[in-house]
């Protein structure tokens, strides 16, 4: 286990309990089951107290979990028979997205996301998640050959923003978000979006401007990361924890804020403590979303996605 900054306590605890059990697997004549029990019920209480109330900026460590489930996950979980697709037809493949067709509960569909990687060389060859023009490409591709074919798309986001590389930008990267973020609005089927990390800046709306939103109860989306607000604004990076409070970047507000549709639930300690349970979740969501869209003629779907983020921000104008 991987623990995060906010959790060390938990994590000494949770380590004593472990040695405990390791001393009594050392010398079977010991007993320690009732010492090791009280600690377990003494971290459960801790857990649940530290997850009850996180801050904005708590949320985006807890979005940043290594062990939390990557697009991958979900993919190799929930999907049948996923058919990889690889390159943009122009310049390359980019592996920090993945995408192809794929069954549903026996429903054919493209899925697309971005995956980040779970160890040091993974990292690197997905470039921890951060698209290339090449990437944004490949599921404008996608996207196309879905409507050309009448299957919903679902997208599956968990990217700090789009690399932001001198090669990336000589490759026309702000014209490749805005290519697919065009697409996404013009595609006449089933959109369906999911923030199961990190939402970041414009490399996430170009998954994300779907008709139906949703995010894991400790997921963030937002135009900028709190560490860049924070620089620009106060010309230090350790604001962050001010610029996240200010960016109003959780699911709960975005939710309040109409942006989002849903808030998936999170096992107690967040999605990496419960991996598939958190899958398991994802998964019914996905029914839910696809049977409300189900049965909509393609001007229906195209007018309503246009019309939901047109509105974003006009109940506040009105107030």
């Amino acid at each position: 286990m991987n623990y995060l900054e906010f959790e060390k306590p938990l994590a000494e605890i949770e380590g004593k309990a472990e040695e405990l059990r390791a001393l009594a697997r050392a010398n079977a004549e010991m007993d320690v089951v009732q010492e090791a029990s009280a600690l377990d019920r003494k971290a459960a209480d801790l857990l649940r107290e530290l997850y009850k109330n996180l801050t904005p900026w708590r949320k985006c460590q807890v979005a940043r979990h290594p062990d939390r489930p990557h697009c991958k996950d979900y993919i190799e979980a929930l999907f049948q028979e996923y058919t990889p697709l690889a390159g943009d037809r122009n310049f390359a493949e980019d592996t920090a997205v993945m995408g192809g067709l794929a069954r549903f509960n026996d429903q054919p569909l493209v899925v697309i996301g971005h995956e980040k990687g779970f160890d040091t060389k993974t990292r690197l060859e997905r470039n921890f998640g951060m698209a290339r023009p090449e990437g944004y490409r490949k599921a404008v591709r996608l996207m196309d050959m879905a409507d050309r074919f009448g299957l919903p798309v679902v997208t599956l986001v968990d990217t700090p923003g789009a690399y932001p590389g001198k090669g990336a930008e000589e490759r026309g990267q702000s014209e490749a978000i805005a290519r697919s973020t065009e697409k996404c609005l013009q595609i006449g089927v089933p959109l369906i979006s999911i923030v199961i990390g990190e939402g970041g800046s414009g490399g996430a709306v170009a998954f994300a401007t779907a008709n139906k939103v949703a995010m894991l109860e400790h997921s963030v989306y937002s135009v900028i990361s709190p560490e860049g607000c924070a620089s620009i604004l106060w010309k230090d990076a350790e604001k962050m924890r001010e610029a996240a409070e200010a960016l109003r970047l959780t699911a709960q507000d975005l939710l309040k804020l109409g942006v989002i549709d849903r808030i998936i639930a999170e096992p107690i300690g967040g999605a990496q403590r419960g991996r598939e349970e958190t899958i398991e979740r994802v998964g019914r969501n996905l029914a839910g979303m696809l049977g409300e869209l189900a049965g909509k003629d393609r001007a229906a779907l195209i007018a309503e996605r246009r019309r939901k983020f047109l509105d974003m921000g006009s109940k506040g104008l009105a107030a």
